[in-house]
């Protein structure tokens, strides 16, 4: 039934309690597990975060400069090699904790939801397995829900996994 599974991930709690779902799935229908992180490019910001606790962040943001302008980072390629590197390092942390099926990892570029959903289409996924940060309300509203939007525009199904309070 299902083939290829993609399990994109943030690096966050929420993405790590889909993890045990993903790799469940994959085991049972012996599936390649595609683990991908975004570099979100839709964002005026490039940031430099990591995820804390209850959904907290730390981190820097810089916003980007001309090279002429004196700033806190010389060079812009200096921030994307750090991005590059810490993303790749999400998806190679969760590909070795999965050591049972097949994985392969991807680094995508471009707003989180499209860059799923165009993953999704070019590698023939069958199933995508993605956490949730369980925001509701007006801060769902004004932030926004990459989950939110894969759910309505995938073709193909997608199982969400909300992070629960036993796993905080």
């Amino acid at each position: 039934m299902y083939e290829r599974i993609l399990f994109p991930t943030d690096g966050s709690d929420g993405a790590a309690a889909a993890l045990a779902h993903a790799r469940g799935l994959a085991e049972t229908h012996n599936a390649a597990l595609h683990i991908m992180t975004v570099l979100d490019t839709s964002s005026p910001h490039i940031g430099m975060t990591s995820a804390g606790p209850e959904g907290a962040t730390t981190g820097m943001i810089a916003e980007e400069h001309d090279e002429s302008e004196p700033g806190m980072v010389g060079e812009e390629h200096d921030i994307d090699s750090s991005l590059q590197k810490r993303s790749q390092a999400i998806v190679d942390a969760a590909a070795d904790e999965i050591d049972t099926v097949d994985t392969v990892t991807a680094v995508e570029r471009g707003p989180p939801h499209s860059a799923i959903l165009d993953y999704s289409d070019e590698n023939d996924i069958d199933l995508v397995v993605m956490g949730t940060h369980g925001r509701t309300g007006v801060e769902r509203y004004l932030l926004g829900s990459v989950a939110e939007k894969v759910v309505r525009t995938s073709d193909v199904p997608v199982l969400t996994v909300r992070l629960g309070e036993d796993d905080n």
